[in-house]
């Protein structure tokens, strides 16, 4: 147990409570009310009942953190049967199986049961692993939707993309540029979980009809722009491979990277695209950087890191019709760019405002140069935009979540079809 990070045990709290384990704080510690839900868990999955997170311990949790079981069909099995023998209800296991006849089972088939819990965590740490896990158990529960990998971080982490939709009207949304701001990777992975449960019952939210917005729109999303910043602000240097002693140096001899915007090259991905690029090199050292560190580098060139070409190189792929660019703090949205963005940007970020109840506001110096959203509106001269969500330091505390997906759920639906 000694080598398990905090970040993980919150995870397993975080799931042993869904599952009726454990009902108390998620702290990240192995304590009295934890051991019991671990050997409680331990017992009810035929277990030897330590109270520890040994491997087998571990190895059973990790296969209900992506929120589904594999079945074997047998001589007698309905769908009502597996259902009630899982707790968990039909319409998940026929929206898991679009294939399977539910009233013509094949004896010795595997089928998917989703268990009766929504999957994405809101309550923890968003690390890399938990987006894998998610995106696991979604594309398991959701086979209509499409996940692949623009390209990889500097660690050698997936860009992961997940597109939802198949009309006409293409938008991109993206989010976690900073390191430090990962708290809109769940906001993007939490929408497209409730989004894609509305769409299989062919319900509406907030009266937005999901089925009319999946003909009419693609949505293409990538939650986590730079995967291995987010591990080194929640877990540190434990789970980087690259640059680790040199990490440290440019945090300036400090292991704690709650500061940290950048990516482990040092360069910070949202001044890194070709808008102003040249000029915001010049105002660096204004800002106090002279290279590689926590936020405000802006890299040898435009596209230098991995992250920034490969969702540049996923922007000019595609005919879009906007872009969102998730960022935190202040409740604003950015939506100029040295006017050049189109008359009816303005339109539409007074739309997202008035859904979201966040100010539509302009960037100051250090905000106005090499951004994604810049560089979009630069070269496309389409409404982009850069929603700042929540309050406060960052990272931002996991308990404004609730507030922030409330303030965004509507503005996200409204992005696809505006």
């Amino acid at each position: 147990m000694d080598n398990i990070s905090k970040s993980k045990i919150k995870e397993i709290q975080s799931l042993l409570n869904k599952l009726g384990y454990y009902n108390y704080s998620i702290d990240g510690f192995i304590e009295n009310y934890t051991i019991d839900a671990i050997k409680n868990f331990q017992k009810n999955n035929n277990l030897k009942i330590t109270g520890e997170l040994d491997q087998s311990t571990i190895d059973k949790i990790d296969d209900y953190m992506t929120g589904y079981v594999l079945h074997t069909i047998e001589n007698g099995d309905t769908l009502y049967d597996i259902a009630r023998k899982y707790n968990t209800v039909v319409w998940r296991i026929i929206t898991a199986n679009p294939n399977v006849n539910p009233f013509d089972l094949t004896i010795g088939t595997s089928i998917i049961v989703p268990l009766n819990f929504q999957i994405v965590p809101t309550n923890i740490p968003y690390t890399y692993n938990v987006l894998e896990n998610n995106i696991m158990g979604l594309s398991k529960r959701y086979p209509f939707l499409r996940f692949d990998s623009i390209g990889n971080s500097v660690d050698g982490r997936q860009l992961y993309r997940i597109r939802i939709g198949n009309g006409s009207n293409h938008v991109i949304y993206n989010g976690a540029h900073h390191a430090n701001e990962w708290i809109t990777t769940p906001l993007l992975m939490k929408w497209i979980e409730v989004f894609s449960e509305v769409y299989s019952r062919k319900g509406s939210i907030r009266g937005y009809d999901t089925e009319q917005i999946w003909n009419y729109a693609t949505i293409d999303i990538v939650p986590m722009v730079n995967p291995d910043g987010v591990e080194l602000v929640i877990d540190g240097v434990d789970n980087i491979t690259a640059n680790k002693d040199q990490l440290i140096k440019w945090n300036f001899g400090n292991e704690n990277f709650n500061d940290w915007k950048s990516n482990i090259n040092g360069v910070d991905l949202n001044r890194n695209y070709d808008a102003g690029w040249k000029e915001y090199k010049e105002l660096e050292k204004e800002f106090g950087v002279d290279g590689p560190g926590p936020f405000l580098y802006g890299g040898t060139k435009p596209e230098s890191e991995p992250e920034s070409l490969a969702m540049a190189n996923l922007t000019r792929s595609i005919d879009t019709r906007l872009v969102l660019a998730y960022h935190t703090q202040g409740q604003v949205i950015f939506w100029n760019y040295k006017d050049l963005q189109p008359e009816i940007s303005l339109y539409i970020g007074e739309t997202f405002a008035k859904a979201s109840g966040y100010e539509l506001a302009s960037e100051d110096l250090s905000q106005s140069f090499a951004g994604y959203k810049d560089w979009y509106i630069l070269d496309f001269r389409k409404p982009g935009y850069t929603i700042e969500v929540g309050k406060g330091k960052n990272p931002l505390p996991i308990d404004q979540f609730d507030m922030i997906y409330e303030n965004n759920e509507e503005l996200l639906l409204l992005a696809s079809i505006i």
